[in-house]
């Protein structure tokens, strides 16, 4: 097993990127950042000769669009693969999902809250909720279709991510201090997560809150095949 480079691919002006998300069942990369920019990426996939060969072949772009709709610096991007959706949110809370028709990504839905920046979004396994978390602790869980099911404001807590668990009973909201609270799919809070990572720490920032695949669901109190990163100092 080797790891080699396959392409790297300029930013036009230079534009500092904020976030990348890889929708890993169709290739799509997405990437955000500065001054409202958006780019998603495809590389055209490596034949099965080069692959029994293990050549690293030059990939070329089989996808290189610009999406225009964001003004304010692009920080969350996440894919809706079951569903070919793309969700991105910038830092004046704007939300926009999109969807790919014709081999194009198209703007399909848009939405702003006008109170707070959206810190963190998650689409379930199936595809059919997201749930998005906004940094001043309200919690929004939407359909793929773009109705609201449920909200709910979390009063006192500084919100970071959130993921869902595999089987989409439970929620793992990220906390800005490094905490992990537990709810169900219904917002209902169940516990706050132990983690040895936090003891004697302070002032720590969590990194990311991803759930490690699988399907089956969670028991608690081991909320499931948890992958728990160190906080960060920042």
């Amino acid at each position: 097993m080797f790891i080699y480079l396959s392409k790297k691919i300029a930013i036009p002006n230079n534009i500092r990127l904020k976030c990348v998300s890889w929708n890993k069942d169709q290739g799509f990369i997405a990437c955000g950042g500065e001054d409202g920019l958006l780019k998603v990426l495809k590389l055209d996939t490596q034949t099965d000769d080069a692959k029994l060969k293990g050549l690293a072949a030059p990939s070329n772009l089989s996808m290189n669009q610009t999406l225009e709709g964001h003004s304010g610096a692009v920080q969350v991007v996440t894919w809706n693969e079951q569903y070919q959706k793309l969700t991105t949110s910038d830092q004046n809370g704007l939300i926009i999902v999109w969807m790919l028709y014709k081999g194009s990504w198209y703007e399909e839905m848009i939405n702003n809250r006008n109170k707070s920046v959206v810190r963190s979004m998650s689409w379930n396994a199936d595809g059919q909720k997201i749930c998005i978390v906004y940094e001043d602790g309200a919690v929004i869980v939407g359909s793929v279709d773009g109705n609201r099911i449920w909200g709910k404001e979390l009063k006192g807590i500084q919100l970071a991510h959130v993921a869902w668990s595999p089987d989409s009973k439970i929620l793992l909201f990220g906390m800005a201090n490094g905490e992990i609270h537990i709810y169900d799919n219904q917002g209902n809070f169940i516990m706050r997560m132990a983690l040895s990572c936090l003891v004697n720490v302070t002032g720590g920032a969590r990194s990311l809150v991803p759930w490690n695949g699988g399907q089956r669901g969670a028991r608690l109190p081991l909320p499931g095949p948890l992958t728990p990163l160190r906080p960060s100092r920042e």
